[in-house]
């Protein structure tokens, strides 16, 4: 039997940290506007799992969220701000790679980079090989 991975992780302050166990669905960046928006950033890096796969493990539990398409809710700690991800109905859970304890694992690197048009001309998004 193979053994599952688990990705463990979470926000600035610890309140809200999470475990996400199996393998990483569609790590890919993205320079859309609302992505810009929620996390400040011209670009995020974004790993998704299904939502069973995802465990809330920290003392503030599951973060808070804030409904921003009719598809989808971004994810933040209440207490200090940090972006976590975006939780969709589909049911997929969105966490982006900064708030990994390991955002450099190979199971998570970007494959794909979305909405390329929304960055500044000066800003040069590679996605290596």
């Amino acid at each position: 039997m193979a053994r599952s991975t688990t990705h463990s992780g979470g926000c600035l302050c610890g309140d809200i940290r999470f475990e996400a166990t199996g393998p990483a669905a569609r790590p890919h960046t993205c320079s859309c506007a609302m992505c810009q928006r929620h996390s400040g950033a011209l670009t995020v890096c974004w790993v998704e799992f299904p939502a069973a796969a995802v465990c809330w493990t920290g003392p503030g539990g599951a973060p808070a969220t804030y409904r921003s398409s009719a598809a989808s809710s971004r994810a933040f700690c209440p207490r200090c701000g940090s972006t976590l991800g975006a939780i969709d109905d589909a049911p997929i859970v969105a966490l982006v790679l900064g708030t990994f304890d390991r955002p450099g694992a190979a199971a998570l690197k970007p494959l794909a980079h979305s909405y390329r048009g929304g960055r500044p001309r000066w800003w040069c998004v590679e996605i290596a090989p």
